[in-house]
């Protein structure tokens, strides 16, 4: 008999790759040298800074349904 004294493990799962998408943002001379500093002084870079910065955004508001209604003025007067 060829009894094996402990089953086998099943193999894992290979992870989906995650995919990145690219983000271009404009910052004046002044305030690249100010982020530059400031990741200097905490031991960091500009972009963990930043993704750090904005997560809580990103996190809440990704499953966010949003509908394309027209924009209602301010003065316009809402009766029903």
């Amino acid at each position: 008999m060829n009894a094996d004294p402990m089953p086998r493990k099943k193999a894992k799962k290979a992870r989906k790759p995650l995919k990145f998408k690219t983000i271009t943002l404009k910052v004046t001379t002044k305030q690249k040298k100010s982020l530059v500093n400031y990741c200097k002084s905490r031991h960091t870079t500009p972009i963990k800074l930043i993704k750090k910065a904005i997560r809580p955004m990103l996190d809440n508001y990704a499953g966010l349904k949003t509908t394309n209604l027209p924009p209602v003025a301010v003065n316009q007067l809402e009766l029903f």
